[in-house]
């Protein structure tokens, strides 16, 4: 099995070399991921600049390719320039915070393995429920192990797998379960502040969504101390809504 890896956070993060170290147990791994950070920025790509590679070395051993652009950018430039052929799976992460929720649209994580499902490849993205003091370890073996049942199982078309992992101890975690992607939006809020030339400008934060009352979805089950995997449809298209609308629509222009 030949797995395609990438992240958000760069290829120099600690989560990125944690999946690696799992995954080359289970399967050949090329690892293309962005040459820095490129956390939120969702499903991008790289339209108006060139994109540049570099070969990148950790623990003094070739690791992989560092790509001037997305995750998304890098999933299509591995299969279009590095690889061969296709991959048979693309991984993407892990990354330092969870994406649960509505972060799916906007993560980067998230995107490059939406981009791989999207180019028909089984995918998964992986992410840790940590801001601080992460311990990639556990996620990275549940990783592989997701990694073995995809490829042994598959997933429908255009869709993936989203994977959060609480960042606690092995023992402490009450086992993984299925759920669907929690709805309930991010509440951003802008701090001022002042230049030292005593401009305002504005800094976006925000507080993580309200774990809510559904047991079914990725945040709430997260919350609970579970391994949430959520499969995601590509496809956006809300189909009962089509139909009124055929109804509903003037039938000239």
């Amino acid at each position: 099995m030949h797995i395609l890896l990438t992240n958000d956070d760069g290829i120099y993060a600690e989560g990125i070399y944690a999946l690696y170290l799992e995954l080359k147990k289970i399967g050949k791994v090329t690892v293309v991921a962005p040459d820095a950070e490129r956390s939120s920025v969702g499903h991008g790509i790289t339209l108006a600049h060139p994109i540049w590679q570099k070969k990148v070395n950790r623990r003094n051993k070739f690791f992989g390719y560092g790509i001037s652009g997305t995750p998304a950018d890098c999933v299509k430039f591995a299969i279009g320039v590095i690889l061969k052929r296709k991959p048979d799976m693309v991984v993407s992460g892990i990354n330092l915070g969870p994406n649960d929720g509505c972060s799916v649209f906007y993560s980067g994580t998230v995107a490059g393995a939406r981009e791989g499902a999207l180019l028909g490849i089984p995918s998964i993205a992986m992410s840790l429920d940590a801001f601080l003091n992460p311990n990639f370890s556990y996620a990275a073996k549940c990783g592989a192990r997701l990694a073995k049942i995809v490829a042994r199982e598959g997933t429908p078309k255009g869709t993936f797998l989203n994977v959060n992992v609480p960042n606690i101890k092995r023992s402490q975690i009450r086992g993984i379960k299925a759920t669907h992607q929690g709805l309930i939006p991010i509440h951003g809020s802008f701090q001022q502040r002042t230049d030292p030339h005593w401009r305002n400008y504005y800094w976006m934060t925000g507080r993580l969504p309200h774990r809510g009352a559904d047991e079914r979805t990725d945040s709430k089950a997260l919350y609970r101390r579970f391994v949430t995997v959520t499969p995601i449809r590509s496809d956006l298209t809300d189909y009962a809504y089509v139909e009124h609308l055929e109804r509903s629509l003037p039938k000239t222009v």
